[in-house]
């Protein structure tokens, strides 16, 4: 949401929303497993750094079995999921 108000404002940020409400887009909320995955991941990942936004996104794809990840954050290209696959990064 953030990159996308910075880069295209709120109309950009209500069209996700619509995504969501459609279900197109499912949040996903942690659990106590996931909390303690993304301080292993952040560990892990600690040079680039990875922050808490990424290490949840990570630790949900895993949890998910989901290597698809929506996202504009370039970083992406570098984490790997469940640790030796590259993601599925859209767009």
């Amino acid at each position: 949401m953030y990159l996308l108000s910075r880069y295209s404002g709120w109309s950009a940020q209500q069209e996700l929303w619509g995504y969501v409400a459609d279900q197109i887009l499912v949040l996903h909320f942690n659990g106590e497993d996931e909390q303690a995955r993304m301080q292993v991941l952040m560990e892990q990942y600690r040079d680039l750094p990875m922050d808490l936004a990424d290490a949840s996104l990570v630790a949900a794809a895993e949890t998910l079995n989901q290597k698809r990840i929506f996202t504009l954050d370039r970083d992406f290209q570098i984490y790997r999921f469940k640790g030796n696959q590259p993601f599925d990064v859209v767009p």
